[in-house]
C-alpha cells in the first residue's frame, strides 16, 4: 500500500463523485463521512471555519478502498481501514505537513491510524474516556408499557423550543456549543428534525432529533429527558417515533450512537430493537 494511492481533495463534488457508490454500500459504516460531507455540500465550505476541508480516497485498480475526512479544527474522521492502509494514510498526511488534533473511527480502525500517526510523527495519542456504540435497527419494537400522551413534529414555528431542548441536551453530555438564534444555523443541530414527546395535558418532557435522509440511512441523534422525568418511559416513546418515522422517510437502515457508560440508555435501544455495529473510538494527540 502506498501513500500517493491516496487521492486528496478539498472539493466535496469530486469526493462524493469518486466515492459516493462506496460510502452508500455500507452506510451505516459510513455514517460519519456521508453526513459531514452532506453538511459540506450543503452549507458550504466556509461554514465549518476559515481552513478549507480536506476529503481523501483510497484507490488501488480503480476500487474505492477507504476514505476520510477533515473539517479543521475538527477531527480527522476515517472509514475502516486495515492497519496497513492506516499506516499509508498517515505517511501520507505526515509528508504533507498536516497537523492533527484528533482522529475518530470505529474502535481498531482508530487505534491503528494513532499508532500509525505516533510512528510518522512523534505525536503521543491519547483515548479519550468516552465510549461510543454505534447501533443499527433491525426489527423495531415499540415499548411495552406504552407511556401516556403523544409525539408532536417540531417546525420553524417551535425554533425557541427546540434550541432550548438542545441547549439542555448539550449540557447533559459537556459538549461546549453555544445555542441562541445567532449560532443556530452553525450548529451541528440545525440540519435535524425533533419530535418532542408530550403528557397528554401538552407537557414536554422528552425529545428526538433524527438527521435527514443521506444515502439511505437516518442517523437519530438527540434523545434527551430530562433528569426528574427520566425512568417513565419517554425517551422509549419519542425515540420509537422518530425511528419509525425515518422508515417511513425511506430509511434502509437507521442508526445511532449511544454513550457506553450510560447502561440505561443502551438497554434502551436494545429493547427497541438497535443492534451493535460497531465501537467507536476518539485519540487526541499532544
Amino acid at each position: 500500500m502506498r501513500p500517493d494511492d491516496w487521492h486528496l481533495t478539498e472539493d466535496v463534488d469530486d469526493f462524493l463523485a469518486r466515492a459516493g457508490d462506496f460510502l452508500r454500500s455500507r452506510p451505516g459504516t459510513h455514517i460519519m463521512q456521508l453526513t459531514w460531507a452532506e453538511r459540506v455540500r450543503t452549507r458550504g465550505a466556509d461554514a465549518f471555519g476559515t481552513a478549507a476541508p480536506v476529503f481523501g480516497v483510497l484507490e488501488r485498480a480503480g476500487d474505492v478502498r477507504a476514505t476520510f475526512y477533515r473539517l479543521p479544527p475538527r477531527a480527522l474522521g476515517l472509514s475502516p481501514l486495515s492497519p496497513e492502509q492506516a499506516d499509508s494514510l498517515a505517511a501520507r498526511l505526515a509528508a504533507l505537513g498536516h497537523s492533527l488534533t484528533s482522529v475518530s473511527a470505529d474502535h481498531g480502525t482508530a487505534t491503528a491510524f494513532a499508532e500509525a500517526w505516533q510512528r510518522h510523527t512523534g505525536a503521543t495519542p491519547k483515548l479519550r474516556d468516552t465510549r461510543l456504540r454505534l447501533y443499527r435497527l433491525g426489527a423495531l419494537t415499540p415499548p411495552e408499557p406504552h407511556p401516556a400522551g403523544r409525539g408532536r413534529v417540531l417546525g420553524e414555528q417551535d425554533l425557541e423550543q427546540v434550541m432550548f431542548w438542545c441547549g439542555e441536551f448539550a449540557k447533559a453530555v459537556g459538549e461546549a456549543v453555544s445555542i441562541d438564534a445567532d449560532s443556530w444555523a452553525g450548529t451541528r443541530y440545525a440540519d435535524k428534525r425533533y419530535t418532542l414527546w408530550e403528557t397528554p395535558d401538552g407537557t414536554p418532557v422528552s425529545i428526538a432529533g433524527m438527521n435527514p435522509l443521506i444515502g439511505g440511512q437516518v442517523q437519530v441523534d438527540v434523545v434527551y429527558t430530562p433528569a426528574h422525568l427520566r425512568g417513565r418511559g419517554y425517551a422509549a416513546a419519542v425515540t420509537a417515533e422518530v425511528s419509525r418515522a425515518a422508515l417511513a422517510a425511506g430509511a434502509r437502515e437507521v442508526v445511532l450512537f449511544a454513550d457506553l457508560s450510560n447502561p440505561t440508555s443502551n438497554a434502551l435501544y436494545q429493547r427497541l430493537g438497535y443492534r451493535t455495529l460497531t465501537d467507536w473510538a476518539a485519540y487526541d494527540f499532544s
